[in-house]
């Protein structure tokens, strides 16, 4: 199988017991979405491959932020969203996996990552922030060390505290049409399945 590896504290999770069903016969070849999550599947001796050597992929596994009741999407939160979203494009297939304080009734609470370039950082910001509705709440994200956080694409994140996404149809077309905004974290009608752990077990719901 030709295999989407995500990135992400229950990506990670599921990287180590792939390689363990590796250990049992399971003969996969992943496309990462980080760096990290490279570096992880190589040490445990799973078989990689790129999307330019295998640019179609039959499932994409991946965990999220948020997930609406129609199954649209917010990644970003570990920086890895423009590979996520280009690698779950791929797969005929996306299957999220999360414990269920990651299903919301309405989505924006977890603030929206916007992959943006560098160059012209403020005026994108403006931008951004006119078309999210959300005027000085619109943050560069930062690493431990203070400064910005670079993308494993060379890029930097603004995070959009939105608390409530009414239409995240229309707010990611605004966000598209913004020179300079590289990807944003809302993932419409791309997940088929998600697989939810909860406190009474194991909950799987379909997109019709």
């Amino acid at each position: 199988m030709r295999l989407g590896l995500g990135t992400g504290s229950t990506a990670r999770h599921f990287v180590d017991l792939l390689a363990q069903r590796m250990r049992e016969g399971c003969t996969v070849v992943g496309v990462p979405t980080s760096e990290a999550t490279r570096a992880q599947a190589a040490q445990l001796g799973i078989p990689l491959t790129t999307l330019d050597e295998t640019p179609q992929l039959d499932l994409a596994i991946d965990g999220a932020d948020e997930i609406g009741h129609d199954l649209t999407l917010i990644k970003g939160g570990g920086g890895a969203l423009l590979r996520e979203k280009i690698v779950a494009a791929a797969a005929a297939r996306m299957i999220v996996i999360a414990d269920e304080s990651k299903w919301v009734a309405t989505l924006g609470r977890f603030p929206l990552p916007i992959e943006v370039v560098p160059f012209g950082l403020a005026a994108t910001r403006l931008k951004v922030e006119a078309a999210a509705g959300a005027p000085g709440r619109v943050l560069l994200r930062r690493g431990k060390d203070g400064n910005p956080f670079v993308t494993d694409s060379g890029n930097w994140i603004l995070d959009a505290a939105l608390e409530r996404i009414s239409d995240a149809k229309s707010l990611a077309d605004r966000l598209r049409s913004i020179p300079g905004v590289v990807e944003h974290g809302l993932f419409i009608g791309m997940a088929q399945i998600v697989i939810l752990a909860g406190r009474d077990g194991v909950r799987v719901i379909e997109r019709r």
